[in-house]
């Protein structure tokens, strides 16, 4: 079998069915790649960075000589590794791998080679990981048929996006893509957040998925998907309202400025339910990174309240010390809210009594309804 050179539209297309062996260095994997990817490296960052300087200091068939050498000592360790690889696949017999480098040059070219003359199906991306980036930093130029919920600090909207896709209702969680929840607090009990390079590759497929997942509900093209997206419930891919900034990673500019001009659907929830929702929630965490948390925005919360909601912590009053921080936060909200242009006409009120991903889920999609029927 000759190993096949494919574009990036084509990889896609494959629809991530065969494992994904990124062959560059294991830094190079850790600041970001493809999703879904498995690390193989033919160098190491050392045996990267040596086999580099022969080529800048000396010449190509140095460099190539001591590449050869490295990658000789692990011929047999790579086959074995990608059989293993090929065998975790449950329900298929297929012995199909695609191999990526940075740019589709020599290193997935020679894992490719060694791969195909054992005996496997290989596929190799025209432009490598690189062609993906591009590809990614594409999605976020284009229109999205999006709906945005919104609603205040403690409002549920991650709950209530989640019980939405139980509903199917497409949906993309930025703050699970992010690992984190968004405010001062949201990295409490979260795992590390990804680069931000990494986080647009996530978000890239995800609004793929996204699409894809829209056309197949409605059996249309893109273009019919986002006109119906305006008022068919089933055509929306849903998020939630967020700064740009999500802890350490920040949405692309370009997307962000699209989502600013989506519709918003706002879940108004009384204030005491919402504080009832934040105690019950963030209440349970670390005291000492909640004090962090406080102490991180006191230059915006004022040197006396952050006294204050410090003085409540410290006495286990969550109830009080989170009433502080939340009408801190509504403000902060209500003032992103209003940031909007023509925010009269994307602003839908929905009047919800607590705290209820189901219920609140519900009303949603009754709004939804109820403006198609208008």
């Amino acid at each position: 079998m000759a190993v096949t050179r494919i574009d990036i539209e084509t990889f896609l297309s494959l629809d991530f069915q065969h494992p994904i062996i990124d062959v560059r260095s294991e830094g190079e994997f850790a600041h970001a790649h493809i999703p879904g990817a498995v690390s193989m490296p033919l160098f190491n960052n050392e045996e990267r960075k040596v086999v580099g300087t022969a080529y800048k200091q000396q010449s190509k068939q140095q460099a190539i000589k001591l590449g050869l050498a490295i990658f000789g000592k692990k011929m047999v360790e790579m086959v074995e590794f990608v059989e293993r690889l090929v065998g975790e696949q449950r329900g298929t017999s297929s012995k199909t791998v695609v191999v990526h480098c940075w740019r589709g040059g020599m290193r997935s070219g020679g894992v490719s080679w060694l791969l195909d003359m054992y005996g496997f199906k290989v596929y190799t991306i025209i432009g490598g990981y690189k062609a993906f980036r591009l590809w990614g930093l594409q999605q976020f130029e284009n229109d999205y048929p999006i709906k945005i919920l919104g609603g205040y600090t403690g409002s549920g909207k991650t709950y209530a996006l989640q019980e939405l896709k139980q509903q199917n209702a497409t949906i993309i969680d930025l703050e699970d893509l992010a690992k984190h929840k968004g405010s001062a607090f949201g990295n409490i009990g979260m795992p590390t957040q990804p680069s931000q390079e990494m986080f647009e590759n996530l978000l890239a497929l995800e609004l793929k998925n996204a699409v894809d997942n829209c056309r197949i509900m409605n059996a249309g093209s893109i273009d019919e998907v986002h006109e119906a997206g305006t008022n068919n419930v089933s055509s929306s891919i849903w998020l939630e309202d967020e700064s740009q900034r999500i802890g350490l990673v920040n949405i692309p500019s370009t997307f962000f400025k699209k989502m600013r001009n989506k519709p918003v659907y706002f879940l108004d929830i009384p204030f005491e339910e919402r504080l009832k929702h934040i105690v019950s929630g963030y209440g349970k965490g670390d005291k000492q990174e909640i004090a962090g948390a406080i102490i991180r925005i006191q230059k915006r919360l004022g040197g006396l309240e952050t006294k204050t909601a410090l003085n409540y912590l410290v006495e286990d009053n969550l109830v009080e010390c989170f009433r502080i921080l939340l009408k801190y936060y509504d403000k902060q909200y209500l003032k992103g809210l209003h940031s909007r242009e023509n925010l009269n006409d994307l602003l839908n009120n929905i009047d919800c009594e607590t705290v209820d991903a189901v219920k609140n889920a519900k009303l949603i999609f009754a709004h939804q309804i109820e403006k198609v029927n208008a």
